[in-house]
């Protein structure tokens, strides 16, 4: 007869690892194999609290510079002091197991201060890309790129997209 038990077994549980070996993701390994291979790497910077078309849209713009993508993401603690209380929405590790799902990502990591200048440092990509909500004389990572010739890209966001937005517009609905 049919055993359901077993069909159950192998659906990966909400809890379950990410499907890839953690050694695969490390950013600073892959950025050292692609730099070893003459490749461009590439690092993009957000919180990504709730994942939306603008976020999606910049990191794929953000891969198709080079080849490979390293998304930094804010840690919790960051994120709150920078959106306030009630932020983030969804928790770390829940926003880099939606990032490690999107083909244009292929590594994630972590900063816990408030800008990622220590951990460009350590990554020094090629190429450090931020949406358009920025002005490019806000950006203070682009000083710290150009000390071993990275650059800084503003890409724009798509219009009336952020995560901020998404909130106010469910909580209205909630209403």
């Amino acid at each position: 007869g049919f055993v359901a038990a077993g069909v159950a077994a192998a659906v990966p549980s909400a809890d379950a690892p990410p499907e890839r070996p953690p050694d695969e993701d490390d950013p600073h390994a892959l950025a050292a194999r692609v730099r070893a291979a003459h490749g461009t790497v590439v690092a993009a910077g957000g919180c990504f609290d709730l994942l939306h078309a603008g976020h999606v849209g910049l990191l794929q713009a953000a891969r198709r510079l080079g080849d490979c993508l390293v998304v930094c993401v804010n840690s919790d603690a960051s994120v709150r002091r920078r959106k306030g209380g009630g932020r983030p929405v969804n928790p770390l590790a829940d926003r880099i197991r939606v990032l490690r799902a999107l083909a244009c990502v292929d590594a994630v990591a972590v900063f816990d201060e408030d800008t990622p200048e220590r951990l460009l440092a350590d990554l020094r990509p090629d190429v450090w890309v931020k949406g358009g909500d920025y002005a490019a004389a806000d950006l203070p990572e682009a000083a710290l790129l150009q000390e071993w010739g990275g650059q800084a890209v503003l890409l724009p966001y798509l219009d009336g997209r952020s995560s901020t937005a998404l909130m106010e517009r469910a909580a209205e609905g909630a209403r």
